[in-house]
C-alpha cells in the first residue's frame, strides 16, 4: 500500500454510501484521515467508518446538513477537534435529485431543494473549509453527466444544480490557484448505485449501458480511483478540470 496521503486530512460530504462511501475508503487506503459526513445515511455513515478503521484506517462520522451554512460550520469545528486545523483534501459529493420532475410540476420549495443541496452545499462547503486549506490542497466536486446534456426526463433542476458546479469548479480553479489550492470537478455518467436503483428505470439503464463503447454501467470504485488521483500530487498540474467518467458516452 502506497499510502500517498499519509498524515493528510480529508472531508468527504456524503461519504455514508455509493460513490461518496467508495471515496472515503479509497483515500482512507491511501493513509488519509478520513471525515466521513452524512445527513440522514447514519447507518451507511458508520458502516463507512467501520470498513476504514477494519484495516487500520483513521474516519470518524459527522452528521451535517452540507445545505445550511451553520450545519456546515459545525462540520468544520468537529473536524477540527478531531484532526487539527489542516485539511488537504476536500470532496463535495453530497447531492441528490430527490424526484423527477417535469417544468409544471415542481414547485418553489423543490426547487430549493435541489438546488441547495446539489449547488449551495458545494459553494459554502469550500467557502468554510478553503481557510484551513493551504499549498497543495485539493478540492474534488462532484458534478454530472446531466450538467452536459441537461439529464434525463423531469431531471432539469438536477442538471442544472451540476451544470453550476461545473461552471463553479473553473471559476474557483482561478480564484484558490495562487493560493497553492487545485479545484477539478469529476462528472460520472451512469454509475451502478443506489440512486439509479431509485431513480432510473431498469430498462433505461440497460439502453443507456449498451450505448456507452464499453457496454456497461460504471463503478462507484471507478469515479473513486479518478479522485484519488485528482487528490494527489500526480495531478499538480490539473486544475479547472471536468473530468468525464461515463464509459465514451460523451466526449470533451
Amino acid at each position: 500500500m502506497s499510502k500517498k496521503f499519509k498524515g493528510k486530512v480529508a472531508v468527504v460530504t456524503g461519504g455514508g454510501r455509493d460513490i461518496g462511501r467508495a471515496i472515503s475508503v479509497a483515500l482512507a487506503k491511501e493513509g488519509a484521515k478520513v471525515v466521513v459526513n452524512y445527513n440522514s445515511s447514519r447507518k451507511g455513515a458508520k458502516e463507512t467508518v467501520d470498513e476504514i478503521k477494519a484495516f487500520g484506517g483513521q474516519a470518524i462520522a459527522v452528521k451535517a446538513d452540507v445545505s445550511s451554512l451553520k450545519s456546515i460550520k459545525t462540520l468544520k469545528a468537529k473536524t477540527v477537534k478531531a484532526f487539527g486545523k489542516k485539511v488537504h483534501i476536500l470532496v463535495n459529493n453530497a447531492g441528490g435529485l430527490f424526484a423527477r420532475k417535469t417544468l409544471q410540476e415542481f414547485d418553489e420549495a423543490f426547487y430549493d431543494l435541489v438546488m441547495n443541496v446539489n449547488f449551495k452545499s458545494t459553494v459554502f462547503v469550500m467557502q468554510v473549509f478553503e481557510p484551513l486549506m493551504g499549498k497543495g490542497g485539493s478540492i474534488i466536486n462532484l458534478s454530472s453527466l446531466a450538467a452536459r446534456d441537461g439529464g434525463g426526463g423531469g431531471s432539469s433542476l438536477y442538471a442544472s444544480s451540476k451544470g453550476a458546479t461545473t461552471t463553479f469548479t473553473r471559476g474557483m480553479a482561478k480564484e484558490l490557484g495562487p493560493k497553492g489550492i487545485r479545484v477539478n470537478a469529476v462528472c460520472p455518467g451512469l454509475i451502478g448505485t443506489k440512486f439509479h436503483d431509485d431513480f432510473t428505470k431498469d430498462e433505461i439503464r440497460k439502453m443507456v449501458a449498451g450505448k456507452t463503447p464499453v457496454r456497461r454501467e460504471g463503478k462507484a470504485d471507478e469515479v473513486a480511483d479518478l479522485v484519488v488521483y485528482l487528490a494527489s500530487d500526480k495531478s499538480s498540474f490539473v486544475t479547472g478540470a471536468n473530468f468525464d467518467i461515463n464509459g465514451g458516452l460523451a466526449f470533451s
